[in-house]
């Protein structure tokens, strides 16, 4: 091919691609009518498929809520809302990849996901360089809706959950006002910025408090032997051990623990949330705590409902992953009603002039200018192979 013949193609796609940014939304459905592209990347292939599965069903049902009630009166006219789901196989570069095709290819006026921090990440950059709304439900890490290059809010990413510096701060304290702990070790992943961002925050909190880290250990994904850390952390005789890592390695951080003849308690954070926890670490996580979003014991009369709908749907509870992502969506929902248009800038303002909503997963309070919510969360524990309640924790 000649270089001007390239550089004629690439002229022709920034052009659509400018014009999809300042459009947006527009869509062909069955019949030849219009309807609403909405995106979700999610991990369903990959080290965390329950994540994605949770991620999945909860959108697919708040889609059908919304289609069933008729969908969306923009400029006169009923649209319904088509999802299209991509699958980021757990890794960071197709999940820029995922949220790029959907934005450019599928006309998107936003997407939902990706979950995990190490993902979300580089999606929220292409979304916000697009101009393109993105909502994670459950990345915590600061850097998901910060830029980098401003220090700023970025003006599309939003997020359902609470961050991981008050999320630190809350494990730290509970650490040493509930569980007693005077000094405390620490194993986390050092190559995820979730973990290795929470791990920072509550090492910091843990010692303003007066608590002493005796150990700050770490590995990188996909590490499967942890005994040498583990050895250098019993050495140090901690009062507890803190766990900021995923449900998926969780379990085998404990059971290696355990055969160690490492017996102190075990404190994670919201990334044990999933059922499958249970599954993969049976008995030997039995009276650890952890943080997470909203408990199903302590629920308000909009998560009662969710928690009915979706176990008609699904035939099982859903988890945080699950209420998260509906949470996302009834956010979207609410800056398109408000918004009445399919436009991509419209709606992401609609959103941002949102100043509380009442979710399944508690109250959001927004402030101008930050797509963090304020928000409570709870303290969960691992009680006769159930997730069960224990605390509420106040911002």
């Amino acid at each position: 091919m000649k270089i001007s013949s390239i550089f004629y193609h690439f002229a022709l796609a920034v052009f659509a691609s400018a014009c999809l940014v300042s459009c947006g939304g527009g869509g062909g459905g069955r019949g030849g009518e219009e309807v609403i592209n909405v995106g979700v990347v999610a991990e369903m292939t990959g080290d965390m498929p329950a994540v994605g599965a949770s991620c999945k069903s909860a959108a697919e049902m708040a889609v059908k809520e919304v289609n069933d009630a008729g969908g969306f009166l923009i400029d006169g006219k009923k649209r319904k809302v088509r999802l299209l789901i991509e699958d980021n196989a757990g890794k960071p570069d197709q999940s820029a990849a995922a949220a790029q095709k959907l934005i450019a290819q599928n006309n998107v006026v936003a997407i939902i996901g990706p979950n995990a921090s190490r993902y979300a990440i580089p999606a929220s950059e292409i979304a916000e360089s697009s101009q393109v709304i993105l909502i994670t439900p459950w990345s915590t890490n600061p850097k998901t809706t910060l830029d980098a290059r401003t220090n700023q809010p970025k003006k599309y990413v939003f997020r359902a959950c609470f961050i991981d510096p008050f999320q630190g701060r809350v494990l730290a304290k509970f650490a040493r006002e509930q569980l007693k702990a005077k000094n405390a070790a620490v194993l986390y992943d050092v190559a995820s910025e979730y973990n290795k961002g929470i791990a920072e925050f509550f090492k910091k909190t843990f010692e303003e408090i007066g608590g002493v880290i005796v150990a700050f250990e770490t590995y990188t994904t996909n590490d499967k032997d942890f005994s040498a850390q583990l050895t250098k952390i019993k050495n140090t005789a901690p009062d507890i051990i803190f766990l900021p890592n995923y449900y998926s390695e969780v379990p085998l951080q404990v059971q290696q623990a355990h055969r160690l003849g490492i017996n102190v308690p075990f404190l994670g954070s919201d990334s044990w949330g999933s059922p499958e926890l249970l599954t993969l670490c049976g008995g030997d996580c039995e009276g650890f705590y952890f943080s997470t979003h909203y408990s199903a014991e302590s629920a308000t009369p909009e998560a009662k409902k969710f928690i009915e709908s979706y176990k008609k749907m699904y035939g099982k509870s859903p988890d945080d992953v699950s209420a998260l992502t509906y949470d996302s969506f009834g956010l979207l929902w609410t800056a398109i009603r408000n918004a009445g248009k399919a436009d991509r800038p419209a709606i992401r303002n609609a959103l941002a002039r949102i100043p509380q909503y009442n979710g399944v997963t508690g109250v959001m309070q927004f402030k101008e200018g930050s797509g963090d919510p304020i928000k409570s969360c709870v303290i969960l524990q691992v009680k006769d192979g159930k997730f069960k309640f224990f605390a509420n924790a106040n911002p």
